[in-house]
């Protein structure tokens, strides 16, 4: 079946939600998916064939790019990898890592050849570069990937124009912009339609007491927004990494004690602030002085995704009135509780 046939039997069978943005795009993933089965002519000298021109998706979240790039990887009968770019380029880095450890002058090299000689179809989601050693690294590998007959179908939240916007040496990043542009056709999904909200539309969001009931309300809440995908978020702040241990497609999932337990800062929060739409925190304990510096995190967590219109989903001990009673900071939560009672509401989330 094509991919255009697939999306149509989805939608009638009630799987999809027919988008007329969606569909638009349909025909440009027909056509990646028919010149990649087409039989490979190999150039002069068994060099390697000129890869099929790719798609770069760009859009809101929640437009069902992730699902239409999920469409071509189960349509397409070729050799390929599909992966989030944030995975993807921990990868690299560690590749290249062990490369150098066995005394190699061009570490991308070998990693842009692992690849070649194993795929023809890189997919991934979300590319963004907020990182310099990414920034520094991709156009290099990039142009090794394609030479080498790669095709590249992503999605992002960003036209290229925008990418590493305002980075350090950008103009050095600049060169990729422009081979992305060449490489594949950009295509703004422009729906007017938030699916992925739709999913969580009118759902019970903040959780209490802490009961195994309510974990699973948030397991089921996770399922939902990801179809149980996972793999862990590294997030790259001032040469540190973070790490969120589930992620997918724009939704974060971490407990308490991964986010606010551990030596974070507002930087780290603003980091997954941009990275994330949706953040499922679960085992927010009863606060007070005893776990005093883990609450200040929690406050500085709550206030940069409310800020950032992150949607959030808790599992906590008590309301968000109850959860901070006594001790040193105990009065200024109150603008916490506020508004992780706001958060709550249809209307903060443009529900």
């Amino acid at each position: 079946m094509t991919i255009t046939e697939t999306y149509e039997a989805r939608v009638a069978e009630g799987q999809l939600d027919p988008d007329p943005a969606q569909r638009a795009v349909l025909p440009e993933l027909d056509r990646v998916r028919e010149e990649l089965l087409r039989p490979v002519r190999r150039g002069l000298f068994r060099k390697a064939p000129e890869p099929v021109r790719g798609l770069y998706l760009w859009g809101g979240v929640g437009r069902g790019k992730s699902m239409l790039m999920d469409l071509l990887a189960e349509e397409v009968d070729v050799p390929r990898e599909r992966r989030h770019f944030h995975a993807f380029m921990q990868w690299v880095q560690h590749r290249m890592n062990v490369a150098r450890r066995e005394g190699v002058t061009d570490a991308i090299k070998p990693v842009a050849e692992e690849l070649a000689g194993r795929i023809r179809l890189l997919a991934f989601d979300e590319m963004q570069i907020t990182d310099i050693a990414d920034a520094m690294i991709v156009g290099r590998l990039f142009q090794r990937l394609f030479d080498g007959g790669v095709t590249l179908v992503t999605t992002s939240n960003r036209h290229p124009d925008d990418l590493y916007e305002e980075g350090l040496n950008r103009h050095l990043f600049l060169p990729f912009i422009e081979m992305i542009k060449t490489r594949c056709v950009v295509w703004e999904l422009a729906s007017e339609t938030d699916h992925r909200q739709g999913k969580y539309h009118g759902a019970q969001s903040y959780f209490h007491p802490n009961t195994p009931e309510a974990r699973a309300a948030l397991r089921d809440i996770w399922d939902r927004l990801t179809g149980g995908v996972s793999e862990p978020l590294i997030l790259k702040v001032h040469g540190r990494e973070v790490e969120v241990p589930a992620f997918h497609n724009g939704v974060a999932r971490a407990t308490f004690y991964d986010l606010c337990a551990r030596p974070l800062g507002p930087a780290d929060y603003i980091a997954l602030a941009e990275a994330t739409r949706v953040l499922i925190l679960e085992d927010v304990p009863q606060l007070s002085s005893a776990n005093f510096n883990e609450a200040k995190r929690f406050v500085t967590l709550i206030d940069t995704l409310y800020e950032a219109k992150v949607k959030l989903f808790v599992s906590a001990a008590a309301r968000p009135e109850m959860l901070y009673m006594e001790g040193a900071g105990s009065f200024e939560f109150g603008r916490t509780a506020s508004r992780l009672e706001e958060m709550q509401t249809a209307v903060w989330a443009g529900e």
